[in-house]
């Protein structure tokens, strides 16, 4: 769970122009970070550190992915 959030963060952080996919796969990577973190602290797993990576690239790009929508939605106003 913890490899999987880190790779889904991963993408959505880098892929924030396509700002659904960095939307939907930022929030996949904090639910399954938050499941892999929680499954390493039980010591059932042991890549904790990934899981928080996870997490933490996924809210990234989440954010990056709502600020893209927004500035998207917010330019054509300007002219």
């Amino acid at each position: 769970m913890g490899t999987t959030g880190l790779v889904l963060g991963i993408v959505s952080a880098v892929g924030f122009c396509l700002w659904p996919v960095a939307i939907i796969t930022g929030i996949l990577a904090v639910i399954f970070g938050g499941i892999g973190r929680g499954k390493a602290r039980r010591g059932e797993a042991t890549n904790g550190g990934q899981a928080l990576a996870g997490i933490i690239c996924g809210a990234v790009g989440t954010a990056l992915g709502v600020a893209m929508l927004v500035l998207l939605l917010i330019a054509p106003g300007l002219r």
